[in-house]
């Protein structure tokens, strides 16, 4: 039942992908904008699929299951759910062209992955330490996608290609605004996932979880910095883009990167959330 849930999920996040491309298309033709409550609903459909098959391996009787190709496909769940919510209140389905092709691809590693043993999380008020990190990252790769789509949409506007693509993000000034409007937003919810982190976590620089500390940190400074420099000075395009995926890099690194290493390289399986 479980891979057929996550095959239908696939499914229809593919046929997602696609609506969002004829619309695109139908933009490329003329100010038609396309059948945008298709898109909405298919996209809804696949993440209840997708949220059908996640919620029974994630919450287990032993505690929250929070392995390596589990936790990818969380988050992607998160990220997903968040951009068809934006979609909803603005012209955000561009995001979907970037963000579902990557949540298929989190859904067939969960397909295929190598057995592994299973890892649980007992809680232990760890609640919004966890919920934080989970939503903190995925707004904050939000952003680092978004930054990209500004990039291009600027490059696009200084060639006067006035295509498909500009017209379903908008002006400049708007896309530019809910960038920093979303790292402003992952910006707060990392702060707050750090703070509990070192409220509830017994030893936030212990072996095994020193270099997400350490990474998710040099995160946190570097999207501060990137919010000081835009109200200081300005920045933007370019600047913007670099700064937002440099420190969503971190982030990256902090969380799926080391467990990457831990559980699948040195066959380690330690269930700590982000920091």
């Amino acid at each position: 039942m479980s891979s057929l849930l996550k095959f239908a999920a696939i499914a229809f996040y593919a046929l997602t992908f696609v609506v969002i491309l004829w619309r695109t298309h139908k933009l490329n033709e003329s100010e038609h904008d396309g059948n945008r409550s298709l898109m909405l609903t298919v996209w809804g459909v696949a993440c209840l699929l997708h949220a059908a098959y996640l919620y029974p391996q994630t919450f287990t009787a032993q505690g929250l299951n929070l392995t390596f190709y589990n936790a990818v496909s969380i988050l992607f769940f998160i990220i997903a759910v968040l951009v068809l919510a934006l979609s909803m209140a603005r012209k955000a389905e561009l995001l979907g062209l970037l963000v579902l092709p990557i949540v298929v691809t989190s859904i067939a590693l969960t397909i295929y992955r190598p057995e592994i043993a299973a890892s649980t999380l007992n809680l232990h008020g760890l609640q919004l330490h966890i919920v934080t990190s989970l939503f903190a990252f995925s707004v904050l790769a939000i952003s680092a996608l978004q930054s990209i789509l500004l990039f291009a949409q600027d490059r696009h506007l200084r060639k006067h290609q006035l295509g498909g693509m500009t017209r379903a993000l908008g002006p400049l000034h708007d896309t530019e605004k809910f960038l920093f409007q979303t790292i402003g937003v992952g910006f707060l919810l990392l702060s707050v996932a750090l703070v509990t982190g070192f409220l509830f976590l017994e030893d936030m620089f212990e072996q095994h979880v020193v270099h997400k500390t350490v990474l998710s940190v040099l995160a946190w400074l570097v999207f501060a910095l990137l919010l000081w420099g835009r109200w200081q000075f300005g920045w933007r395009g370019s600047m913007a883009m670099r700064w937002t995926l440099g420190g969503f890099g971190f982030l990256f690194l902090a969380y799926l990167g080391s467990k990457f290493v831990l559980e699948l390289i040195l066959q380690r399986v330690i269930s700590i959330p982000v920091t």
